[in-house]
């Protein structure tokens, strides 16, 4: 582990709680394996996994008035469930509180949550570790999504995006626009390139 990434691991010890921190290293290996297997930048993806949860802790009316006060928008969606806006609040602390200059870094850490239309390989990346690493134990079907996420992460992030919508839908939960974006998105493009392959 760098000196940067050490010295982020130990303010975050004293930032979140411990299941918490304990999932965000989870999520940090995670990433640095997954970014190995698919090309990425490994310490890259160390530092936004290390950082992709770094607002969690903080209690939801406590998000809004800084999201307020830092001029970050705020949606009708996020308003109802304020728990959607560590990722948005995440990567201004990631800049502003630990000096994180990489904008890819920071991109990856606000669309951790919901995903997003045509995802960086790093956004996938932190997407899929944050939903895979070996703490989880809860979501149907990990084994397998496990297994295609070292295989095919456009695939795994897809299978993710549709077993959240699902969950959403059977719990009536809120649903953010940019989730179901995302899965249109990698909907639409898993079958054009089944489409493709089919032709050739």
């Amino acid at each position: 582990m760098t000196e940067q990434l050490n010295k982020i691991r130990k303010k975050l010890k004293h930032e979140l709680d411990k299941g918490r921190y304990w999932h965000t290293m989870g999520v940090m290996y995670t990433a640095s394996c997954l970014a190995m297997r698919h090309g990425g930048d490994p310490q890259q993806a160390m530092l936004a996994g290390l950082l992709h949860d770094c607002a969690k802790c903080i209690p939801g009316e406590r998000q809004v008035h800084l999201c307020k006060k830092n001029h970050i928008h705020i949606t009708e969606v996020e308003r109802k469930n304020p728990f959607l806006l560590h990722s948005k609040l995440g990567a201004f602390l990631a800049h502003t509180e630990y000096g994180v200059k990489d904008g890819a870094v920071l991109h990856a850490i606000q669309v951790h949550t919901t995903g997003a239309p045509d995802m960086s390989l790093l956004d996938k990346i932190i997407f899929v570790s944050d939903y895979i690493e070996p703490g989880r134990d809860k979501a149907p079907g990990l084994p397998l999504i496990r297994e295609l996420a070292f295989l095919d992460i456009d695939g795994a992030a897809l299978r993710i995006l549709h077993d959240t919508m699902h969950y959403l839908n059977q719990k009536k939960g809120a649903i953010d626009p940019r989730t179901n974006e995302a899965y249109q998105f990698y909907l639409t493009d898993r079958n054009r390139k089944e489409n493709l392959d089919g032709i050739t």
